[in-house]
């Protein structure tokens, strides 16, 4: 096991970034497909309202994707960089402890979003017209709340344990059990909301008990009950290694609420109404998620190369292995530029239909608001290369960038002279001052990563 544990700083990186990315994109695909597919079928069978509440209804689940990668991005990180300086003993607290963390975060979540439900949904922007719908719809995703977790969070430590496929499979299972049965609740049984929350969470049972039965059977290190006990050390260690990936999700979670609250009032003044301004955001912002959760997976995919090679001081296969998932997430970020720019209409149909402005300002979203998103995947694929390398306090900073520093003062000033289409050149805005300083940090580090290389030459050399 030590032997194929090793592979991660002796076989050829693109081969590594073909079989722990590649897995790794498909997770986070399916992750963003719950969302999507709920969507789709909620638009086309309960109408504008349903896609407004749902929009209202996703700051839950980035708060508990945040969560998730909190303890799983963070627990996978601190796994392979004990691996790498041959700390195996040490290692699977790390692993254990993380996925402790995830079940009682998870319960703590579920349990506030049901004591608290309406004030909640208010607060994230819900008006008079989506407020029932996101009530139906969230009062029974919140019970599932503790399995998305699980599943997400617990899918980053079997891929650290050299099990990709694994992680893949645990997602893609409750992915198509979501959509089969969104199909049958929504569409055939007319169950509306209550029937698009039951699918989901249903699926998300299925995989979370997925990861629980890989976990007995752990690879490279045994995990006993022991392991479990929580360790303020390993949390602690765990907790800051991860914050960066936690912070960004959050951080993607405050602009929503705040751009709900946007929406309602400049939506009301012009000419769309506000859930429709709802409404189309969420579904760009859904739709963009697909892109997203590409660049994510490659990130993520990165993630053990790079721990394991920075703690072996192997810094030419960090340095390959980010250069190729930058590369990578261009390629796809450019498709997708060029696929909202050409068939914004075609897109945005796919959700339901509805008025002339309504379409007007769905097309809008597409084409201005995601105008920069070619350039989208170098700030999570640098906040996480600072991760993997065990320095969160610089991943942190760069995951609050486009959301915190430039995207929320933007929404909050842009509005007041251009009312809703200030909101829309808010995105293009945040996201080309979130890629100048993505790509400065980067240079930064590598040009350190330089000066640590020739020493380590100097060192050998002596």
């Amino acid at each position: 096991m030590e032997k194929k544990n090793n592979q991660l700083g002796t076989e050829s990186v693109s081969k590594l970034m073909i079989r722990f990315s590649i897995p790794s994109i498909i997770g986070m695909l399916v992750s963003a497909l719950y969302n999507i597919v709920d969507q789709v079928f909620i638009g086309q069978c309960v109408g504008t309202n349903g896609n407004a509440a749902t929009t209202i209804a996703f700051p839950f689940t980035t708060a508990c994707m945040s969560l998730a990668l909190l303890f799983g991005i963070g627990g996978a990180s601190c796994f392979n960089l004990t691996m790498g300086r041959g700390d195996k003993k040490r290692a699977g607290y790390f692993a254990a402890n993380a996925i402790t963390m995830l079940i009682l975060s998870g319960a703590v979540v579920s349990v506030i979003t049901l004591l608290f439900l309406t004030p909640l949904l208010n607060f994230f922007g819900a008006d008079s017209d989506s407020l029932p719908y996101a009530q139906e719809y969230v009062r029974i995703t919140a019970i599932g709340f503790p399995f998305l977790i699980l599943t997400t969070g617990g899918g980053h430590i079997v891929r650290a344990d050299g099990s990709p496929n694994m992680t893949m499979a645990c997602n893609l299972t409750g992915a198509v059990i979501n959509t089969v049965l969104d199909a049958i609740f929504v569409k055939f049984m007319g169950l509306g909301m209550t029937g698009a929350a039951a699918a989901t969470v249903i699926g998300q049972v299925v995989s979370a008990i997925m990861v629980i039965v890989y976990m007995r059977g752990f690879k490279t290190v045994p995990l006993t009950l022991g392991h479990y006990k929580p360790q303020f050390s390993a949390v602690k260690r765990v907790a800051s290694i991860g914050m960066a990936s936690c912070f960004n999700q959050l951080a993607i979670a405050i602009v929503q609420i705040v751009m709900n609250n946007s929406l309602n009032h400049y939506g009301a003044l012009s000419i769309y109404g506000a859930s429709e301004a709802k409404a189309c955001s969420g579904i760009a912002l859904k739709v963009n998620m697909i892109v997203f959760s590409i660049v994510i997976g490659l990130a993520q995919g990165t993630q053990p190369i790079e721990s394991y090679n920075y703690g072996a001081k192997q810094y030419d296969r960090v340095r390959k292995a980010y250069r190729l998932a930058v590369c990578a997430g261009m390629a796809v970020s450019l498709a997708a530029f060029a696929a909202f720019q050409l068939f914004p209409k075609q897109i945005f149909a796919l959700f339901g239909s509805g008025s002339d402005t309504y379409l007007e300002l769905g097309v809008k979203f597409f084409r201005i608001f995601l105008f920069f998103t070619w350039i989208n995947c170098l700030q999570p694929i640098t906040s996480t290369f600072f991760t993997s390398i065990g320095k969160p306090i610089k991943g942190v900073f760069l995951s609050l960038t486009r959301q915190i520093l430039f995207f929320i003062p933007f929404l909050l000033i842009l509005p007041l002279y251009f009312g809703i289409n200030g909101i829309i050149y808010t995105g293009p805005i945040a996201d080309v001052l979130s890629a100048i300083v993505a790509i400065s940090m980067a240079a930064y580090e590598f040009r350190k990563i330089k000066k640590l290389e020739s020493q380590e030459k100097s060192s050998v050399k002596e």
